[in-house]
């Protein structure tokens, strides 16, 4: 069970102040492409599942720096997100990246990959193969990812189609105190936020800017 405060910043002004003043504590940037399947039924929707595979890639800071492009492949099962608290079980394993990329052009390559995520997408939601799977699209994130007060801090940048989101994520075993803490120091700098009531997927799927 993957257990996160989840907390939206309602501007881009928000965000830029906040990416600003956790300068000091910043460990790493990451890209991310996250690319969505399911039955043309949405099978899996409809049982609260979402398969998805995340292409990822750090911010080189120098050429020396960079490291290979990966991907990631989850499952993501019943979740649940209120008072800014997400709770969700979750299952992942790293891929090919070459193989990922040939999965987003061709779904039913997917029922070629010899992975535990994907049998058990297959054993537990009652699929022999991926043949009749299609790509929902996606979108792209940016995570800034600090190392704040005995924490680790995702700050994220979220391009959909439609527009732009911005979003805290801290996974923790005490998202209360923690989410506590990190509203005291928006409030504090004047930082503009709510509780997310939305997953990013939800978002996606909704077309349209919560």
């Amino acid at each position: 069970m993957e257990v996160e405060v989840k907390l939206r910043l309602l501007t881009a002004a928000a965000h830029l102040r906040l990416t600003t003043l956790l300068t000091p504590f910043h460990l790493k940037t990451l890209h991310q492409r996250n690319i969505f399947f399911d039955t043309p039924k949405n099978d899996l929707s409809l049982r609260r599942a979402v398969l998805r595979l995340r292409f990822l890639q750090n911010a080189a800071v120098s050429a020396s720096s960079s490291s290979p492009p990966r991907c990631i492949v989850s499952l993501k099962a019943k979740p649940t997100l209120a008072n800014g608290i997400s709770r969700v079980e979750e299952d992942e394993e790293e891929i090919e990246y070459g193989i990922g990329k040939e999965c987003v052009d061709s779904p039913a390559k997917l029922s070629d990959i010899g992975s535990r995520v994907l049998k058990r997408v297959k054993e537990e939601y009652g699929f022999k193969d991926f043949l009749g799977f299609v790509c929902l699209g996606g979108f792209e994130n940016v995570r800034n990812v600090y190392e704040w007060r005995g924490v680790k801090l995702e700050v994220d940048e979220t391009k959909y189609d439609f527009g732009n989101c911005y979003e805290i994520e801290c996974e923790t075993e005490e998202p209360e105190r923690v989410k506590t803490m990190i509203e005291e120091f928006l409030t504090e700098n004047k930082i503009e936020f709510s509780n997310s009531d939305m997953t990013k997927f939800a978002v996606f799927r909704s077309g349209k800017l919560p």
